[in-house]
């Protein structure tokens, strides 16, 4: 298409770093709203549909509190941005240095793409999940 065809190195590693996140942020996004329509939290703020909990969470206060936790997240991130594109530390896009649990494969370019492709399925399978819902108020396996 062409999109990219007179970007740098640095436009293209941002770009890069926010498909990476936003593809995790969908993966889990995913698994998420499918595994609400099977598994229910104690509560009765917690009987609801997953279509319906963004509306739950408003009126009970508890989308602040989320808010206030994704911010704190979202403001420790600025360091690997900072890192990648105004100190050109070399670091790549996606890496945090996060893994305790060393279930990263480091540079393997394969598992890259793994990621890449599976973080863009994982954005297309949320909209998609979310617009079933809303068109036909069904929940999991959605049609």
């Amino acid at each position: 298409l062409g999109l990219l065809a007179d970007a740098d190195q640095e436009r293209f590693d941002r770009l890069r770093f926010v498909e990476v996140k936003h593809g995790r942020i969908a993966m889990l996004a995913t698994l998420g709203y499918i595994t609400a329509d099977f598994v229910k939290l104690p509560g009765d703020v917690h009987q609801v549909s997953s279509f319906a909990a963004h509306d739950a969470a408003v009126k009970s206060g508890a989308m602040t509190q989320i808010l206030i936790f994704i911010s704190i997240i979202e403001a420790c991130s600025f360091v690997a941005i900072k890192e990648m594109i105004v100190d050109k530390s070399g670091r790549k896009p996606g890496d945090y240095a996060f893994d305790p649990l060393k279930f990263g494969k480091g540079d393997d370019p394969e598992w890259q793409l793994k990621e890449l492709r599976n973080g863009r399925l994982a954005m297309l399978a949320f909209s998609g999940i979310v617009t079933q819902v809303a068109l036909t108020g069904k929940a999991f396996p959605y049609f």
